[in-house]
């Protein structure tokens, strides 16, 4: 075996090398590129935008996601006349006021009629 760099052994030892390392490096890449850390590359007002706070029975109740508030919503807990407030706003506003809540009030169906 000849200790040449240029000899034909020392060559293909030194691309698969650089084969090998290539695939490494694009191995923990493609790793990197799918790792999730929370609440990386979110801005703070798209992490604010899920967050609301409802008064219920007199007293503030929170932070809820917009999943949370459907559950009260359906559990009768917020109506459209409940005061909801969420990061950004100036005071607090009844649901009916603020849009993404008013469309859920307005998908939950009326309480069912008694028959008499």
């Amino acid at each position: 075996m000849s200790t040449d760099f240029y000899s034909m052994d020392k060559l293909v030892e030194f691309g698969m090398g650089m084969a090998i390392a290539n695939q490494m490096a694009s191995s923990m890449n493609q790793t990197l590129n799918q790792m999730q850390i929370p609440g990386a590359g979110k801005s703070i007002s798209q992490t604010n935008e899920s967050i609301y706070y409802a008064v219920i029975d007199g007293n503030q109740a929170g932070p809820y996601s917009l999943t949370e508030l459907s559950r009260l919503i359906g559990e009768k807990k917020v109506v459209k006349e409940t005061y909801i407030w969420k990061p950004g706003m100036e005071k607090w506003e009844m649901a009916e006021n603020v849009s993404e809540v008013l469309h859920l009030v307005a998908l939950t169906p009326p309480p069912i009629p008694s028959e008499e």
